[in-house]
């Protein structure tokens, strides 16, 4: 561990790695504290720029960017009772009534005391948890990384409780996308329809800049929301909850547990560590009727477990080569672009890169609240732009984007039709996450089935005679049975219900 500390410090020597940590976690703190944006659009816009980027840099840039964004989302959350991202709603149920009451600045010191803690504990089990994980990684064989393909994209549908059908379609929408094109074992075309532009497949860049960008970007420019610049307005004094947030330790610490194992879970994410943590947080608190009214622990509960999330879903993605979620897919690609293969031997090809990533996600947090310190009080009045204004902007640069990644005209037409599927998939309130972990991991359980079952010379038995395989195997299958038997149980419960 030790070597390993010594071997990341000699990484932020190299300037480039700290342009890109100031400059990802300002954008990722500026685009977190304007309500209705959030990392994501700034994670899709600025993805073909790491390419040209060295692996390090580009990946501390998209980290920076994740990672501030939920920091900065607890300005608005907290200021004018309006999530900045998706994970910062719990942060308005306290943060907001404790601003009404005049202690705005607490609220906003707790916040960042608070997301600080979760996202330096995170990173601690990273470069703890990480490394083991991928040794025994080494034991599996194709076979069984292809089935873990698999129970990541099922533990992704049926953590979308209530959207099951819509999550296994558009899932099932992503893996046909992935198989467009030249397939790479015999070179033979798949859905191209003698066109050649459809040779080089449906390109990951022009989808995430449809949904993710332009999908937001059509959303804005429908929206009517309106904020004074009166309530936005800040005042000094941001550093108390450093230190209340320990007076608090049952509820910080069990929060950023929550988090991290969360994390590591494909297809969980940040809202379900967030409720966990905050109904723990209530359900064991000595005062739970103050939770609602400006409550500290609500407030420590929720920025605690939504800031371990980002640094914990490195973890299946650098031990397995598996992505849990749609930003880790982003940054998958960039993994690949430069050659870097995730998994088992990446901790030993290359071991320079994983320590320059401990350190940099350490220095990232201190880097972040020290913005955060210095600039609240005009971060705070990003969240009065005109979103319309905002959705111009972004749409002007998605498009931009899409368009420079390869230069053909075509990618852009399909970042629009994903635009326009991203837009109504809001307005509907489906899932975006399964398409895009459709798109990644459906090559990648390809390739590895395809090795395996070739391996064994065509006998299928081999998916039941590994122990490894066949325990992913009942897992899967005890999962979709519980999902099944949920839908079932709820389906029931509905009219009596109704009729109650």
């Amino acid at each position: 561990m030790f070597e390993t500390i010594i071997l990341g410090l000699q990484q932020l020597n190299d300037p480039m790695v700290w342009i890109a940590l100031i400059g990802g976690s300002i954008l990722g703190i500026v685009l977190g504290a304007i309500p209705g944006i959030g990392p994501g659009v700034g994670i899709a816009l600025l993805l073909p720029v790491t390419y040209a980027m060295e692996p390090l840099a580009g990946i501390t840039l998209l980290m920076g960017l994740y990672a501030a964004g939920w920091y900065g989302g607890a300005i608005p959350a907290i200021t004018i009772n309006t999530p900045g991202t998706g994970v910062n709603v719990l942060t308005t149920y306290d943060g907001y009534p404790m601003a009404k009451n005049g202690e705005p600045q607490r609220a906003l010191s707790l916040a960042y005391a608070s997301s600080f803690v979760g996202g330096v504990f995170a990173v601690i089990v990273l470069m703890v948890a990480a490394w083991p994980i991928a040794s025994l990684s080494r034991h599996l064989t194709s076979i069984d990384l292809g089935m873990a393909a698999l129970l990541a994209m099922v533990l992704v549908v049926v953590a979308h409780r209530g959207s099951e059908l819509a999550s296994f379609a558009l899932l099932g929408a992503g893996l046909f996308i992935s198989t467009i094109g030249l397939e790479t074992a015999y070179g033979s075309a798949r859905y191209t329809f003698d066109t050649t532009w459809m040779l080089a497949g449906v390109p990951l860049i022009a989808v995430i800049l449809g949904l993710f960008a332009i999908g937001q970007a059509f959303t804005l420019i429908f929206s009517d929301r309106q904020i004074e610049a009166s309530d936005t307005e800040m005042k000094r004094g941001l550093l108390g909850g450093f230190v209340e947030v320990f007076k608090y330790p049952r509820t910080l610490f069990r929060s950023a547990g929550f988090g991290v194992g969360m994390g590591v879970l494909p297809g969980v994410g940040e809202f379900l560590a967030q409720f966990f943590a905050y109904t723990t947080a209530r359900a064991t608190s000595k005062t739970p009727e103050k939770f609602g009214k400006g409550a500290p622990e609500g407030i420590i509960a929720s920025e605690t477990a939504n800031n371990a999330v980002p640094p914990a879903a490195l973890v299946p993605l650098l031990s397995l080569g598996i992505p849990g979620e749609s930003f880790t897919a982003m940054m998958l690609t960039v993994f690949i672009i430069h050659g870097i293969d995730p998994g088992p031997t990446l901790f030993q090809d290359n071991r320079e890169f994983v320590a320059g990533l401990y350190m940099t996600l350490l220095a990232m947090n201190v880097v972040i609240v020290l913005l955060l310190l210095a600039g609240t009080r005009w971060i705070a009045k990003l969240s009065s732009i005109p979103d319309r204004l905002l959705g111009v902007i972004i749409l002007c640069l998605a498009l931009v984007g899409s368009y420079s990644t390869n230069y053909r005209l075509t990618d852009t037409i399909i970042a629009l039709a994903f635009g326009v599927l991203g837009f109504a998939l809001r307005r509907a309130n489906i899932p975006m996450v399964p398409i895009i972990l459709g798109l990644v991991l459906g090559p990648i359980m390809e390739r590895y089935f395809r090795q395996g079952v070739g391996a064994a010379g065509g006998d299928l038995s081999v998916f039941v005679s590994r122990p490894i395989s066949l325990a992913f195997l009942i897992l899967i299958v005890a999962l979709v049975a519980l999902a099944i038997r949920n839908a079932i149980v709820g389906r029931k419960r509905g009219p009596a219900d109704v009729s109650g």
